[in-house]
C-alpha cells in the first residue's frame, strides 16, 4: 500500500489516567504498521510527551493544528486542547474525564467529516466521561447518536464473533427489554454486518437463549418459548440461517460456537465473559451498523496498571488492523453490489 493510498486512523485517547495512552504510543512505537495507515491522535503534544517519557516509549510524532496539515506515513497528534492536563496515574478524575470527552468529540467531527478514515477509541471510564455532553453508558450509544444507522456492540476476533441483544442494560430488565422487534433488528444489523463487512456468504448465525437452559420448555421463564423461539422460527422462514436458542451454559464450552459465523447473546455478561475468556487480549470491540467504522480493544482503562509500564497493546493494534480490515471490506461491498447488472435499454418493439 503506498502512502497516497494509506487510511487515516483517528484515535481518540480515552482517559489519560488509565493504560489508554499506553496502549496507543506502544502500538505505534513499531514503525512498521506505519506503512499500512497514518494515525492521528486527537489529544495534546505536551501531555503524550509527558507520558512517552514517563512510560519510557521510543516513538517520534508530529504535533498539529489543522486537519488539513496531516503528514503521511508519521504518527500526527492533532492538539485538540493547549493547557496543561495534571496526570495522576489510576486515579478516577472527572477533569481528565472532560479532556475524554474533547478528543472523543474531536475525532468523532473528523470522521464525520471523512477527515480521517476510521474511529479507534482509547478506553474511557464511563463515571467520570459523564457531562451534560455525554450522557451515555458507552462509546456505543454515543456513537449511534452521532453517526448514521443502528449501532451495535459486536465483539470480534480470529475465531469468535459475539454480538449482544441489549447491552449496557440492567439484568432485572433484560428480560422485559427482548422484544420481536429488537431481536429481528439485531439479527439484520449482524447478518448484514457478516455480508458487508467480514465479507461472508450466507452467514450461520446462534442466538443463545434468555434463561437457564432456555427455559427449559418454560419451567425456568417463558421468554424463550412465547418471544425467541417464534422470532427466530419466522426469520429462519424469511431465508437467514439463524438457528437457536442455545443454551448459554454448555453452548461454548462444547466448541458448539466454532459452528456459526456469529453468536447472538441475550445480555452483556452472558456474550462477554465467554468472549473474553477465549479471546483477551486479541478481541476488538466493534460498533456494527453505523455509517462509519469504529473499533476499540476488548479492555478498559484498567486504573490498577496504569502508568506502570504494563500494559499490554495487542488488543489495541488489532482493533486497528480490524478496523482497515473492514473499512477495506465495505468498500469492496459496495463496489461488487453496485449496478451488478446494468440496465439495458428497452428495444422498441416492430409496429
Amino acid at each position: 500500500m503506498t502512502q497516497k493510498q494509506q487510511l487515516k486512523i483517528g484515535i481518540s485517547i480515552g482517559d489519560l489516567n488509565g493504560i489508554g495512552a499506553e496502549v496507543v504510543l506502544k502500538t505505534f512505537e513499531d514503525e512498521r504498521i506505519l506503512e499500512f495507515c497514518t494515525p492521528v491522535i486527537f489529544a495534546n503534544s505536551k501531555v503524550l510527551s509527558f507520558i512517552k517519557k514517563h512510560l519510557n516509549i521510543d516513538l517520534q510524532f508530529q504535533g498539529i493544528s489543522d486537519l488539513n496539515k496531516i503528514i503521511d506515513g508519521k504518527v500526527n497528534v492533532y492538539n485538540v486542547w493547549k493547557e496543561n492536563v495534571n496526570i495522576n496515574f489510576g486515579t478516577p478524575d472527572t477533569k481528565v474525564g472532560n479532556y475524554a470527552l474533547k478528543s472523543l468529540e474531536a475525532a468523532t467531527e473528523a470522521l464525520k467529516n471523512k477527515q480521517v478514515d476510521i474511529l479507534v477509541t482509547a478506553p474511557i471510564n464511563k463515571n467520570t466521561i459523564q457531562s451534560e455532553a455525554f450522557n451515555f453508558p458507552g462509546h456505543t450509544d454515543y456513537l449511534a447518536k452521532e453517526l448514521q444507522g443502528d449501532s451495535l456492540m459486536f465483539m470480534v476476533s480470529d475465531s469468535l464473533r459475539v454480538g449482544l441483544l441489549t447491552d449496557h442494560v440492567a439484568v432485572k430488565d433484560v428480560a422485559s427489554t427482548i422484544t420481536p422487534q429488537l431481536i429481528e433488528k439485531k439479527v439484520n444489523s449482524i447478518y448484514h454486518s457478516l455480508e458487508e463487512d467480514f465479507r461472508i456468504r450466507q452467514p450461520k448465525i446462534a442466538v443463545l437463549g434468555i434463561n437457564p437452559h432456555s427455559g427449559d420448555n418454560g419451567v425456568i421463564g417463558k421468554e424463550d418459548e412465547e418471544v425467541l423461539k417464534p422470532t427466530l422460527k419466522n426469520i429462519n422462514n424469511n431465508g437467514k440461517l439463524v438457528y437457536g436458542p442455545y443454551s448459554a451454559d454448555s453452548f461454548f464450552g462444547s466448541q458448539n460456537y466454532k459452528n456459526f459465523d456469529a453468536v447472538i447473546a441475550a445480555y452483556h455478561d452472558q456474550g462477554l465473559i465467554p468472549f473474553k475468556t477465549l479471546s483477551f487480549g486479541n478481541g476488538v470491540n466493534y460498533t456494527a451498523g453505523l455509517s462509519r467504522v469504529r473499533t476499540s480493544p476488548d479492555h478498559g482503562t484498567a486504573f490498577e496498571i496504569a502508568g506502570k509500564g504494563e500494559a499490554d497493546e495487542t488488543s489495541f493494534k488489532q482493533a486497528v488492523f480490524t478496523g482497515m480490515q473492514i473499512y477495506k471490506n465495505r468498500k469492496e461491498y459496495k463496489e461488487l453490489t453496485k449496478n451488478p447488472l446494468k440496465k439495458q435499454p428497452r428495444r422498441k418493439e416492430r409496429k
